[in-house]
């Protein structure tokens, strides 16, 4: 059961904002840290429950700023492959436990760092051509899946994003828009399986404010901050929250 305690709070209003300003400039690629900082606290059910209206949210308020600035060509690609991943991850959800949910959302955090690192590192790098439409359907799979289980849809659909060669809005409108279409798609199932409950409306409520400051800073921050010092920070965070929802769910 979710309590509505200070410590819930403390906890989830500033991960809410660091997932509105990450949505809202940089991408959404680190805005399910907030999920998985909000997972330790909660069980994984909930805290998705908890975040996946206020990711909304976020992605109203961020598709204005970005109207018309995306891809439509690809965001299209990639929506047609992320249902197919949403609804397999509906599956999986109906017959998992909690622990297999914090093993998923702590390795899928830990990667997401390895992946950066090795790509920063020059271990990984962008396709010099751009990927076939194909590629872009099982990119747009596998954010559906991910995205499902932890709200971490980014990396995969920035893989074939960044073969497009988008210039930096682009980029980001084009994800704005892509993860609006994937948490429409989200929010029956999640409702089908029980993971809005009255406890979590109430934590939207009081947690709206923290989205929506959070989705102006990113917006304003998208043009004023380096990327680095916002993922570097980030970087941090997820082997922390990671680590720690791994280890849970082992023992």
């Amino acid at each position: 059961m979710l309590e509505l305690n200070f410590e819930f709070f403390a906890i989830a209003g500033p991960a809410v904002l660091f997932a509105g300003i990450s949505k809202g400039g940089f991408g959404s690629g680190a805005a399910f840290a907030a999920a998985a900082i909000l997972a330790l606290v909660v069980e994984p059910g909930l805290a998705l429950g908890v975040m996946l209206p206020l990711l909304m949210l976020i992605d109203v308020a961020t598709l204005r700023p970005y109207w018309r600035k995306w891809s439509f060509p690809d965001a299209k690609v990639l929506i047609l492959g992320g249902v197919p991943g949403v609804a397999l991850g509906a599956a999986l959800y109906s017959v998992a436990d909690a622990d297999l949910f914090r093993l998923l959302i702590g390795g899928i955090s830990i990667a997401f760092v390895g992946w950066q690192i090795a790509q920063a590192r020059g271990l990984i790098r962008p396709a010099k051509k751009r990927l076939p439409i194909w590629a872009g359907w099982v990119a747009g799979a596998v954010a559906g899946f991910t995205s499902f289980v932890s709200h971490a849809g980014g990396p995969p659909a920035a893989v074939y994003m960044l073969s497009q060669r988008l210039s930096k809005t682009q980029f980001q409108a084009t994800t704005v828009l892509l993860f609006w279409v994937i948490n429409i798609v989200k929010f029956l199932p999640y409702a089908f399986l029980g993971l809005f409950t009255l406890e979590t409306l109430k934590a939207n409520v009081v947690l709206a404010p923290f989205a929506l400051l959070g989705a102006w800073l990113g917006v304003k921050a998208h043009h004023l901050v380096p990327e680095w010092l916002f993922f570097r920070i980030t970087y941090v965070l997820l082997v922390v929250t990671g680590s720690k929802l791994i280890w849970d769910a082992l023992t």
